[in-house]
């Protein structure tokens, strides 16, 4: 599958938080040709602090490998992720992260410090960011807008 094809996949995740008043970021698993999780922000929702659309999706992807290692598994996601996100993506032995847009405040990919490449860590992922940049980015810049006005 294209990476904007499953790009546009995790933005359509994206959108459903955005329906429910939810930071818009979206996220899917894929292994293979293969969506095995979505996921969506949701932690307003669920007064969840740890329901970030990375998170949920991990989860179902897990759920229905019945394993919590993705070792062949690639996530694309919406948002560059953050700390915690970037934590569990690395325990599940997530083989690729792929965002869309850079999060120069939270995100510890290619920002803050590029946390995801640190030596202490047991796995190292690869990453690829700026799929679809201008259409994640127009979602959350749209989202902040208004709740601002």
């Amino acid at each position: 599958m294209k990476k904007e094809f499953l790009m546009r996949e995790a933005l359509v995740q994206a959108k459903k938080a955005l329906k429910k008043g939810e930071v818009p970021i979206g996220a899917v698993v894929v292994l293979g040709d293969e969506i095995i999780g979505r996921g969506y922000n949701q932690p307003i929702t669920t007064k969840d602090p740890t329901a970030h659309a990375e998170i949920i999706a991990l989860k179902e992807a897990s759920n229905r490998l019945e394993n919590y290692r993705l070792n062949e598994a690639i996530i694309y996601t919406t948002l560059e992720p953050c700390l915690m996100c970037a934590g569990a993506l690395v325990h599940a032995r997530i083989k690729k992260i792929i965002f869309a847009a850079q999060d120069t405040k939270s995100g510890v990919v290619v920002n803050n410090g590029g946390l995801i490449q640190s030596e202490f860590l047991n796995h190292k992922v690869s990453f690829e960011g700026g799929i679809l940049e201008k259409e994640a980015s127009k979602l959350l810049k749209d989202f902040f807008l208004e709740k601002r006005s």
